[in-house]
């Protein structure tokens, strides 16, 4: 399967995954609390190239992957490099934003509106301290209406379903600067021998 499939199968993925976070949001007015990073400041965040391609690709076409590239190498920080603190300030507090929100990967989507199974079958949703804290009437009645039926995303299925997509990179689990370090070197090596996609942009 080519590079561009590659990319136009996970972005479909991830329209079908939108609705339905937004459709479980609406049914359960759970939100993320406006300006909030929090969970994108966190070293320990793991992802796949895979779910970061049409990312990749997005910075290539602009004539962007090699300079990005560069900057992820020479980084030392375990912090998301797509994560925006406000300030410098802000990069302890959590205040900040994802810079390509469109292009944000699976693990992104999922937390906060995704859910796992525990031993007992029963659906647990991976949400943050501040939405169970301070959306804690509205949480309660998502658990509950989880266990009687309500439809919730659940992690293993997308990642299983990202895996269909490419078996390898959708498995290589590591940490997120890694896997926007691979996902750029897939899309790198690719065009390497092959001629560029229509719209590219060389900023050389």
């Amino acid at each position: 399967m080519s590079i561009i499939k590659k990319v136009r199968a996970v972005d479909n993925l991830y329209a079908g995954l939108d609705k339905e976070i937004a459709s479980f949001q609406e049914k359960t007015s759970l939100h993320c609390k406006a300006g909030c990073g929090k969970c994108c400041t966190h070293a320990e965040v793991d992802a796949s190239p895979l779910e970061f391609l049409p990312w990749a690709y997005h910075l290539f076409v602009n004539g962007l992957a090699g300079e990005t590239l560069d900057t992820l190498k020479a980084g030392s920080s375990a912090v998301c490099h797509i994560y925006q603190p406000l300030s410098l300030v802000d990069k302890k507090n959590g205040n900040g934003k994802c810079s390509d929100y469109i292009y944000r990967g699976l693990i992104c989507r999922l937390f906060g509106y995704g859910a796992n199974r525990d031993k007992f079958g029963e659906m647990r949703l991976a949400t943050c301290k501040i939405i169970k804290e301070e959306q804690a009437q509205n949480f309660d009645e998502a658990r509950i209406s989880m266990q009687k039926g309500l439809y919730v995303p659940v992690f293993t299925d997308y990642y299983m379903k990202l895996s269909q997509i490419d078996f390898i990179l959708g498995n290589q689990i590591v940490p997120i600067n890694r896997a926007l370090i691979l996902a750029i070197e897939e899309v790198l090596q690719y065009y390497a021998y092959r001629p560029f996609p229509r719209g590219f942009k060389d900023c050389a």
